[in-house]
């Protein structure tokens, strides 16, 4: 951290997105406190505890307290077997804070400050599952940004699906393949599953979603009954 500079949090390009928004919806700002900041090993936020004194248009106050996130990509990875044409996902095993278990999620990562949101989707398949991919390989599933939590979040969603077609031998390699990584917060599992499967050992909200809109996108409706 000494070699950084230490970004202010008004100069953080999320929390001028973020406040940008408020202000084009009408909101008037009287005051933003923040409480904790915790920022990336180069000294840029990534994130924020805020409370938030601000008018509503008709007259209220809104609801105060924000988590502030940013936008965040994920990516559906399916892999085609070449012969038998039969299809796979490939899921991230990882501990995570919400209750403490091992989650099952599809590779994501936030999208930093001059990211453009595609190129980190596919930087993030390459350091999650490491298949490497470019982005001109994924589709985008949703038109607009959406917000998993708008009741106390600005966490935005980017949504993203790829295909790649390979031997089966190659599909099961990335079965229970552990992810090196030099984070202490990581420890990274990857697992091979079909969708039906991964809908019943996915458990976020934002992976639920992907196998709909991924299956709606490729006109499976067969199998999205299976879900």
């Amino acid at each position: 951290m000494a070699n950084h500079s230490i970004e202010a949090l008004e100069d953080a390009p999320k929390f001028k997105f973020w406040k940008k928004q408020l202000e084009q919806n009408g909101l008037k700002i009287n005051k933003i406190d923040n409480h904790f900041i915790r920022r990336r090993h180069n000294g840029e936020v990534l994130f924020a505890m805020l409370t938030v004194d601000a008018d509503t248009p008709e007259g209220d106050k809104i609801p105060p307290v924000c988590f502030l996130k940013g936008h965040a990509a994920s990516v559906l990875v399916c892999l085609i077997d070449d012969q038998t044409g039969d299809k796979f996902v490939v899921l991230v095993r990882q501990r995570r804070i919400s209750d403490g278990s091992h989650t099952y999620e599809h590779p994501a990562g936030m999208v930093d400050t001059d990211d453009d949101p595609t190129d980190t989707a596919a930087r993030e398949v390459g350091e999650e599952i490491g298949l490497v991919i470019t982005p001109d390989e994924l589709t985008k599933l949703n038109p607009q940004l959406w917000f998993p939590s708008t009741g106390t979040s600005d966490e935005a969603m980017h949504y993203y699906f790829v295909e790649k077609t390979m031997p089966r031998a190659e599909i099961m390699a990335f079965h229970l393949k552990k992810i090196e990584s030099d984070s202490d917060y990581e420890r990274i599992t990857s697992v091979i599953a079909t969708l039906p499967e991964a809908h019943k050992l996915v458990t976020n909200v934002n992976g639920l979603l992907i196998h709909f809109l991924y299956l709606h996108n490729v006109g499976d409706y067969e199998t999205m009954k299976k879900l």
